[in-house]
């Protein structure tokens, strides 16, 4: 890698976004959702009308996915255009992101999408969040983070995050919701969701954002 990397990875809602953000802020270092990327590659493969067994179509997207993340100092949002426009708000959805959990199962995707990610590695630095980012896609990292929280916790952060954004949600299925997609996640063949044997553990459930960022601040400072 031509510049250091911190991987923070973890399940939905241990506040691994937030994290990324104000690190990379502060840091001054280019920041990568990878879960925007599987689910901007999605909602590109939604708009084409793409058969989802039709691997060949999958790649092709894939290997051309145009995205970008933009921060911003006086929010706690990310903005992500594909294809030059802002698709923040589409992406966030449960529906969304039911969709990018089942595509990112697919073996020929994941290998595709690998080197689109490892594209985001450069000057400065890169926090890169996601799933496998200290396991397969960044497994030279110098730095490496796992965040962690209870099904609980996770579905009621979720909840508020969609009402801030304007959507409805109900507690009891977001919290099935959460349980599924993380046994789906942690059981793939693929890049199964798991800590990095190099990776400080964080567990978020009784931790403000403060409190998480200052022990991964300290990480890299170390």
């Amino acid at each position: 890698m031509s510049a250091p990397v911190l991987t923070i990875d973890g399940p939905s809602g241990v506040g691994k976004g937030t994290v990324a953000r104000v690190i990379a802020q502060q840091q001054g270092w280019h920041l990568l959702d990878s879960g925007a990327i599987y689910r901007a590659f999605a909602l590109a493969v939604d708009a084409r009308n793409i058969d989802v067994a039709d691997e060949k179509a999958l790649e092709e997207i894939a290997k051309n996915l145009d995205l970008a993340f933009k921060t911003h100092q006086d929010s706690e949002l990310v903005s992500v255009y594909l294809d030059g426009k802002d698709v923040s708000s589409v992406l966030r959805t449960e529906q969304t992101g039911e969709m990018a959990s089942r595509i990112a199962s697919i073996g020929v995707v994941r290998s595709a999408l690998l080197k689109r990610q490892q594209d985001f590695a450069v000057a400065p630095g890169l926090v890169a969040d996601g799933r496998d980012m200290g396991t397969v896609v960044f497994q030279e990292a110098a730095f490496k983070v796992y965040l962690t929280a209870s099904s609980a916790a996770r579905s009621n952060r979720r909840l508020k995050q969609l009402q801030v954004q304007g959507h409805k949600g109900i507690i009891s299925q977001i919290l099935a919701e959460v349980e599924a997609r993380d046994a789906r996640d942690s059981s793939r063949k693929h890049s199964p969701l798991k800590p990095a044997k190099d990776a400080l553990i964080i567990d978020t459930t009784e931790l403000s954002l403060d409190e998480v960022v200052a022990q991964v601040s300290a990480l890299v400072k170390a």
